[in-house]
């Protein structure tokens, strides 16, 4: 499998990248099925180059992160890093196998092309480069599994880089973003809340509990509250929306018309505009279950309640003042324009323990998620660009 890159190794940037963008999007890494196969592709690829490699799972084994180092085994380094990870192709209308790389001469076509697997293939298509360059300070490459559910793959990652004590100077997340330069987005806090009620005959429906209509009231509130949050935008807000967003994404609950359901589940999320808003709307819904639904279900049937698992809560990127990893980006790429975006990625977790971190990336999240995802070969050579200017920085930088 890793001979297709390989072979190629002699061959330009971009042909290197295409390669292996086309040997990526080949695994179907949706975060339900895992990632392993990729993982030990990659770990193949940079270990024939000699990077040191350290391999994380989760716990079924099934999935893994990878972190790389090329250059010397000391501070100060930079992190390239993206997710492995993508979402499902089900009922999408492909005009292609989404997971056979399709190239026209002007885009590459597949699941992952722009989210993320582009920026990944570029830094496996430098890796060469930066390791027969003299780099006084490391590159760092890593890999995460789970992204898309939750960022679950970078939390296990960043524990063990804590543990070993090392400071990189700055991280580049490689998310589409048209290669311009971000320096902050919103939170995304995902949630299932599950609702066990007493099933019946639905020609009594005062002798169950209906876990559905349990679940529409939540539902309602949660639409309330949004509505309050859309008025009350924070002053400092700079995103787009400005305001705490709060978004349903799914409801399910009963068998049959005529019997009252005993099981709801309502799945949702929320992306808040700071921490203040963050607390609120966790607490608030905790509190309107506790003081208006709870008591009332279980006024019918004792065991009848409701629960709330948390799927994930992913801090948001907070544009900081001076940061080094802005001013890193903005020197690679030439971009004197920052910006937020609305979408969570896993900077926030980077930035908690005292990384500076910037979104900055190949393809447009326009394209992710979609149908016939793409990416540009324009926007891989700029990205390759980008880690070109940064292997040379690295190598010039004491």
């Amino acid at each position: 499998m890793t001979e297709t890159l390989l072979e190629v190794l002699e061959d330009t940037p971009l042909t290197r990248a295409r390669a292996a963008l086309s040997e990526l999007i080949a695994f179907p890494t949706i975060s339900a099925d895992g990632n392993v196969e990729l993982i030990l592709y990659v770990q193949e690829v940079l270990g024939r180059l000699g990077a040191r490699l350290e391999l994380t799972r989760d716990e079924t084994g099934g999935k893994a992160n990878l972190f790389a180092t090329i250059g010397p085994d000391i501070d100060g380094g930079v992190i390239l890093s993206g997710h492995t990870d993508v979402v499902p192709v089900e009922g999408q209308d492909w005009s292609t196998d989404p997971f056979l790389a399709h190239d026209d001469g002007t885009n590459m076509y597949g699941r992952g092309a722009c989210d993320m697997k582009g920026f990944l293939a570029c830094a496996l298509a430098l890796a060469p480069a930066a390791a027969e360059a003299d780099l006084k300070r490391p590159l760092h490459l890593s890999f995460t599994y789970d992204e898309e559910i939750g960022c679950l793959g970078a939390r296990v990652m960043l524990a063990e880089l804590e543990r070993t004590g090392r400071r990189p100077r700055a991280c580049i997340i490689g998310e589409p973003t048209s290669m311009r330069v971000i320096e902050g987005h919103k939170g995304c806090h995902e949630y299932s809340t599950e609702f066990s009620g007493l099933e019946g005959h639905g020609s009594r429906p005062e002798l169950g509990v209906n876990a559905v209509e349990y679940a529409v009231h939540y539902v309602s509130e949660l639409l309330r509250l949004g509505e309050e949050l859309k008025a009350n935008p924070p002053r400092e807000s700079r995103f787009e929306p400005p305001w705490t967003t709060i978004s349903v994404g799914r409801v399910a609950g009963g068998i049959a018309h005529n019997v009252i359901a005993n099981l709801c589940q309502v799945d949702w999320e929320f992306r808040p505009a700071n921490g203040r808003d963050a607390r609120h709307v966790s607490r608030h819904m905790e509190d309107y279950a506790e003081r208006e639904l709870i008591p009332r279900m279980r006024a019918v049937d004792p065991a009848a309640g409701i629960v709330t698992r948390t799927i994930g809560e992913v801090s948001g990127l907070s544009p900081m003042p001076d940061s080094e990893a802005v001013a890193i980006a903005a020197e690679l790429t030439g971009g004197t324009d920052t910006g937020l975006v609305s979408f969570g990625t896993e900077a926030g977790l980077f930035q908690e323990i005292g990384i500076p971190t910037v979104v900055c990336g190949p393809g447009s999240i326009a394209q992710a998620h979609k149908p016939d995802e793409f990416v540009s070969h324009e926007q891989l050579d700029l990205c390759l660009g980008m880690i070109e200017r940064l292997i040379a920085k690295l190598e010039h930088e004491a």
